[in-house]
């Protein structure tokens, strides 16, 4: 990547998603959000919404997308976002969500995630957080690439997390096929992978004017971590040299997700990696900020979307010309 200064914004660690979107318009703009019944994919679709998008929430659960949304609405002003089932680590509900959709979409929120699962594979043979967090995503991006491009501008934020340091895609064996599973180490590929994305999709598409950058939400203790107890959070902590670290609200984690969706300042800015409101510097041994090189490689992004195509048998909904 040519080096450049990291892209800073007057916000941080302590703002919310509510301050980020605040004086923005975003009227007659249609926005979808992974993940929108539940933790900072609330937030999230609350902000965007509150600016006047029109907003879907793409969620498994959808009597809890529906509850997500009469709350949302509840808001004076405020639109009720529509409600979408989407199955990430199914591949035919991913194809039934991408065919449902109709029109330009100007933003989408790659949001929704399973953490350091017990070892789960899809009926395919697929590590199940690699599927979810990172094909899942895939499919749909793709699948909703005519719709993105149609929309003149549009951006996709992909939500990764500091765990990425943790571990690059291991393209020999990505699907824990012949190593033993670590559950953090799965979850570290995937999430390396959601910055890959970000950067091989914002070469691909620029041409579309589609911008799509990733980021990490901070910690907040969210469903996200259904599978992890505090002990072992604190273990995976101090073994990466974090203990003491600052919990932020669903309010504050759903800020760098809706700036990277709304603000003027990332105009025409993809392909990067960014933490409270401001682009990461790279990391340093020791620290858990900062953003890893192996995660901004362009060969390995390359690789990766060769790698996804492959995967899913070059039928992603529509890969066939991208």
């Amino acid at each position: 990547m040519t080096a450049h200064t990291p892209l800073t914004t007057p916000f941080g660690f302590e703002s919310t998603a509510a301050e980020v979107v605040s004086g923005i318009d975003l009227s007659g703009r249609r926005a979808v959000v992974t993940g929108g019944a539940s933790g900072i994919g609330v937030e999230t679709a609350r902000a965007l919404a509150s600016a006047g998008a029109e907003v879907t929430l793409a969620v498994r659960d959808t009597a809890a997308g529906e509850r997500t949304a009469e709350e949302i609405a509840a808001d004076p002003g405020v639109k009720r976002p529509l409600v979408a089932r989407l199955d990430l680590a199914d591949q035919a509900s991913v194809a039934a969500f991408t065919a449902a959709w109709d029109g330009p979409l100007h933003l989408l929120v790659n949001n929704a995630g399973m953490m350091a699962s017990p070892e789960m594979h899809t009926p395919q043979g697929w590590e199940m957080q690699f599927a979810t967090n990172h094909l899942g995503h895939f499919a749909l991006a793709t699948g909703l690439h005519r719709s993105l491009a149609a929309a003149g501008g549009a951006r996709v934020v992909s939500v990764s997390s500091s765990a990425h340091l943790r571990s690059g895609v291991v393209f020999e064996d990505i699907h824990f096929q012949r190593r033993p599973y670590e559950a953090w180490s799965a979850y570290g590929q995937s999430k390396s992978a959601n910055v890959l994305f970000a950067v091989e999709a914002s070469k691909r598409w620029a041409d579309d004017g589609i911008t799509v950058n990733a980021l990490m939400p901070g910690a907040i203790r969210t469903n996200l971590q259904r599978y992890v107890d505090d002990a072992e959070l604190e273990r995976m902590r101090t073994a990466m040299g974090s203990s003491g670290v600052q919990w932020k609200t669903p309010e504050q984690g759903a800020a760098t997700s809706v700036l990277l969706a709304v603000s003027p300042l990332l105009e025409g800015i993809g392909g990067r990696y960014f933490e409270d409101c401001a682009e990461a510097e790279p990391h340093q041994e020791g620290s858990r900020r900062g953003v890893a090189a192996h995660a901004l490689d362009p060969e390995a992004a390359e690789r990766l979307w060769r790698v996804s195509l492959d995967t899913l048998g070059g039928n992603a909904p529509g890969t066939s010309a991208r």
